[in-house]
């Protein structure tokens, strides 16, 4: 299989809502999906393409010049576990490494809520080098407590070689 990673400039909600609606495990909440794709145009967005049809997509929201949230990733069901979604992930932070961006979070479900599938997305931000930050038990709701992790993208400034005495 062959897929392409874009960084698209065009209005991408329509396509990534197909995404979304493909993953009712995490994304099955109708107020909160329609919330995302509402956003989605308005926000750096990646996509992955097979055959000109996207199958992924990552969304990437800045909070300050030094920090980014990744804001909604998905990734359609046939297409796991082939690297999209790691390679989404590597190209956003390339480009925000280049835009001086140092950290990158995400906010998933808590483990203080067990769910199989939530327990994969966890898996997969481990592997990217996230770890767990913080827990906000009411953030969602009581019945959603949501797990912030973090990321570091590079050095500070106090790291650089030159810097030091």
């Amino acid at each position: 299989m062959h897929y392409e990673v874009r960084d698209a400039k065009l209005k991408l909600g329509e396509h990534c809502e197909q995404v979304l609606r493909s993953l009712p495990e995490w994304f099955g909440i109708e107020s909160a999906l329609l919330t995302y794709v509402e956003k989605i145009d308005s926000l750096p967005t990646y996509t992955a393409v097979v055959e000109d049809r996207v199958v992924g997509f990552l969304s990437i929201e800045k909070h300050f010049n030094e920090s980014a949230e990744i804001h909604v990733m998905g990734i359609m069901p046939e297409f796991h576990r082939m690297g999209i979604g790691r390679a989404l992930q590597k190209r956003a932070e390339f480009d925000l490494r280049t835009q001086g961006v140092k950290f990158l979070q995400v906010k998933t479900l808590s483990t203080s809520r067990p769910n199989e599938d939530y327990a994969k997305t966890r898996e997969f931000y481990l592997s990217m080098g996230f770890s767990p930050l913080e827990e906000m038990p009411v953030l969602w709701g009581a019945e959603n407590p949501c797990l912030i992790m973090v990321k570091s993208l590079g050095f500070s400034q106090c790291d650089k070689k030159e810097d030091r005495k």
